[in-house]
């Protein structure tokens, strides 16, 4: 799966995707939560006799919201349940944004 394969899954829950940060204009301000970001964080390519057979992408796709939002995150599960994306959770709260981040760690 690719980057924009993933883009296109993570649009179909309906809130605003960017990769790793939206930029505000003039004509385009920031989105209102919940929306989503995601990022790669790094590799985990499997190697052998100085080659590199498969790549792997492990990323981060982040949910915003603005209190704990259980049904936002239940679109996003179905989502990448519905795409056969496998993941693992964890959560805190931005006290500087006022913001509940829950990401969720995949790999592609």
């Amino acid at each position: 799966m690719t980057l924009s394969e993933l883009n296109l899954i993570l649009q179909a829950t309906g809130f605003p995707v960017a990769y790793s940060h939206f930029i505000e204009s003039d004509n385009e301000p920031l989105p209102t939560p919940p929306f989503i970001t995601y990022l790669v964080l790094y590799s985990s390519n499997f190697s052998a006799d100085n080659v590199t057979y498969k790549q792997f992408q492990n990323l981060q796709i982040e949910l915003y919201t603005d209190r704990k939002d259980l049904e936002a995150e239940a679109i996003l599960e179905a989502v990448l349940n519905e795409n056969e994306i496998p993941f693992d959770t964890t959560e805190s709260y931005i006290e500087s944004e006022q913001l509940f981040q829950k990401i969720y760690e995949v790999r592609l």
